[in-house]
């Protein structure tokens, strides 16, 4: 409960959240700023993934915003505002970039036009239906709606990892051999972020209470979304630069302007 925080507690989350709005404005200015270093099958992905820290960055901030207006600090003391801590924030930025991050693995793989469109349709949706199904358990204070909120969001999520790691096996086995490792590593960060969403949500569930649940929940999330997004967006930059050079017409024109140009004397 936030009536129970303390003011070393208070300032831990609130440096978490601005550590996280840094974070995420330099992915995205590195994201975009070297979009044009990958060949233009692959921009697509490279924008995408600077769109998802993007939202990640404004959402952070209205989330710190929210969490320093919740409170008033004075004196080395601490009490609630009044005001309420919107963890909706949260919701709405998951509901919007999570999905994204799933279409930008997809897109960045090269897939056929029929599977790329298949995959990132069905990805996608069930990673909104998973977010959609955890909020109602979020801003509950029942520990039994909370489990059965977390039991109905698990079901997509488990659907999700499944074809990851199932449904995407051919796709990444045809990858380029340069590229083909870290295809297989952003597929495990996307599921061991992701994990760290249910497990962090569980917290007030399993005895945490007061300002250290409210911490450690707080906390929890922005880790998972630094590695989820930001380090996923760098990761996904890195597969679009080895599978570049696996381009032929992209890699003669990239090596062109190193060429000697002919005397003309």
């Amino acid at each position: 409960m936030l009536e129970s925080i303390s003011l070393s507690q208070y300032e831990l989350v609130y440096n978490a959240f601005s550590f996280t709005v840094a974070v995420m404005g330099a992915a995205t200015a590195f994201l975009f700023l070297n979009r044009g270093q990958v060949a233009p099958v692959y921009r697509t992905a490279i924008s995408i993934s600077g769109l998802v820290t993007l939202i990640a960055m404004y959402h952070y901030v209205r989330i710190a915003s929210s969490w320093a207006e919740a409170f008033t600090v004075g004196n080395g003391q601490i009490a609630t505002s009044g005001i309420g801590f919107n963890d909706a924030y949260r919701y709405v930025d998951w509901l919007l970039t999570v999905p994204l991050l799933l279409i930008e693995l997809i897109l960045v793989m090269k897939l056929s036009r029929s599977e790329t469109f298949a995959k990132a349709t069905k990805l996608g949706f069930l990673a909104a239906l998973m977010v959609v199904l955890g909020y109602p358990g979020e801003i509950s204070t029942d520990a039994g709606t909370r489990w059965l909120w977390w039991s109905l969001s698990m079901i997509p999520f488990l659907v999700i990892v499944y074809d990851l790691f199932f449904g995407l096996k051919q796709s990444i086995d045809s990858q380029p051999e340069g590229a083909r490792g870290l295809v297989s590593a952003a597929r495990w960060v996307t599921v061991v972020s992701w994990m760290f969403y249910p497990i962090v949500f569980t917290l007030p569930m399993i005895g945490l209470t007061g300002g250290g649940a409210t911490t450690a929940v707080q906390v929890g999330y922005t880790i998972a979304d630094i590695v989820a997004k930001a380090g996923f967006g760098v990761l996904i930059y890195m597969i679009a630069v080895r599978k570049s050079e696996a381009e032929p017409d992209f890699a003669m024109s990239s090596a062109a302007p190193l060429q000697a140009k002919p005397s003309t004397t």
